[in-house]
């Protein structure tokens, strides 16, 4: 399932060290395992920022990067050895033998080295970085191994900045990765809207989604799937799942599938009887009018904040249009009295996390779309029903729309266009026909 080799794992560690100064080490750690009680483990999930440099998915193990006074780079794996009896219970290790001509590094040895060779490697090194916001076990030992080799703790920096500018910036394969993990979610969306009617519990649908992502090619969802009906859409990261879908509802489900750690990220809206009412209509189609103009703007040199000024403008001006809201497009914007209703933005980074790493703003100012840049969109309107500022037809109804959408050289590509979003289309699936 690997859509990236270890040459593209090679070129990331030797960008960043271009931009690292002379006389520094980096040292990056690997997600540690888990227990959820006794000998049992959560799910092992490599860390995102470990596996963008190596794509290496085995714990306990330490990356480090060595550019010398002479700007000569090194880079060194420190993982776990190969163990017979541990292999039995826990599976295949790589081992050090094997990591050089695996992953590209140029040595390797087992992690209990580390402690050995750490002082020669922080020899005549300036500045050292490390992952500092990841793993505190391996910021306390490396501030340890600093002050036994005469260095104060200003030496040490953060590596993250550096990775996470490279990762707002997907590869061709990066890009075959998310485009894979989008259809086959896409795939699952469109089996769970056949699926749907009155009277299944939200957990069914979550259990379908689940498993049409894992028997298609995603060993892991990206995140836990949101399946809200009526209400319960109105409270966004609502991961329950646990009422039964009533007649007359809507369902929101966002949830999506991770293909070769790269995630997706899609949330549909729809009737949960196939059939929307005139209200459910007039909203959905306000949220989609929004969605689409925000995908118009997506594009080379659109400052991201416009992206959230199109989809408020949208929805706003659509529901005084409607007559569901009073007053006018500027008071509201001042005031923000829309957050009662549209209280999260119109997107975010997506790649390696669903909620991706990179900065929205540059030198205080909008960051610019380049191509490469994969994000989400996903305007909303959710009426709570103690929401008094509407009519009460208008109450506990919540309505969310997203699709994953890359940059390209002249304009977009939706990733997750295969899901139908258009009313007709929807009701059209859910029927059959």
């Amino acid at each position: 399932m690997m859509t990236i080799e270890w040459p593209e794992y090679q070129e990331r560690r030797q960008r960043l060290l271009s931009k690292l100064p002379n006389a520094s080490l980096a040292l990056l750690s690997s997600s540690q395992r888990k227990y959820r009680n006794s000998d049992a483990e959560y799910p092992f999930r490599q860390d995102s920022y470990f596996y963008y440099l190596t794509g290496f998915c085995e714990p306990q193990a330490v990356l480090v990067l060595i550019k010398d006074k002479a700007g000569k780079t090194e880079t060194i794996l420190f993982c776990q050895d190969r163990d017979k009896l541990a292999e039995t219970w826990t599976g295949r290790r790589l081992g050090p033998e094997q990591a050089p001509r695996t992953l590209g590094v140029d040595r390797a040895f087992r992690t209990e080295m580390i402690d050995v060779m750490i002082q020669q490697l922080l020899k005549e090194k300036n500045q050292v970085f490390c992952s500092m916001e990841q793993d505190a076990y391996w910021d306390k030992r490396l501030l340890k191994w600093l002050q036994e080799a005469g260095k104060n703790a200003e030496a040490q920096q953060d590596l993250l900045p550096f990775i996470s500018e490279e990762r707002l910036f997907k590869s061709h394969a990066e890009i075959k990765a998310m485009r894979e993990a989008a259809e086959i979610s896409a795939r699952a969306h469109m089996s769970l809207m056949k699926a749907c009617k009155v009277g299944l519990q939200e957990y069914e649908l979550e259990a379908l989604f689940t498993y049409e992502c894992l028997r298609n090619g995603c060993r892991a969802l990206a995140y836990m799937p949101i399946v809200g009906g009526g209400e319960n859409a109105c409270t966004l990261h609502y991961v329950e799942n646990n009422d039964k879908l009533k007649d007359g509802d809507l369902v929101l489900v966002d949830a999506g599938g991770e293909y070769d750690y790269y995630a997706a990220d899609i949330t549909r809206t729809y009737p949960i009887n196939g059939k929307f009412s005139a209200d459910q209509r007039t909203l959905y189609e306000i949220v989609l009018q929004a969605q689409r103009a925000v995908i118009e703007k997506v594009r080379p040199k659109t400052p991201w904040a416009e992206l959230q000024k199109t989809a408020l403008e949208v929805m706003i001006n659509g529901l005084l249009e409607q007559d569901i809201i009073k007053g006018d497009l500027k008071t509201i914007l001042i005031e923000k009295s829309y957050k009662a209703y549209y209280m999260h933005g119109s997107g975010h980074w997506l790649g390696l996390d669903v909620h991706d790493v990179g900065d929205y703003e540059v030198k205080n100012k909008s960051r610019l779309l380049e191509s490469g840049m994969v994000l989400t969109v996903e305007p909303g309107i959710y009426f709570s029903k103690d929401y008094e500022e509407v009519e009460p037809r208008w109450r506990g109804i919540g309505i969310r729309i997203e699709d994953d959408v890359l940059v390209t050289a002249d304009g977009c590509e939706v990733l997750s266009k295969d899901v139908p979003k258009d009313p007709d289309a929807i009701e059209a699936l859910m029927k059959g026909s």
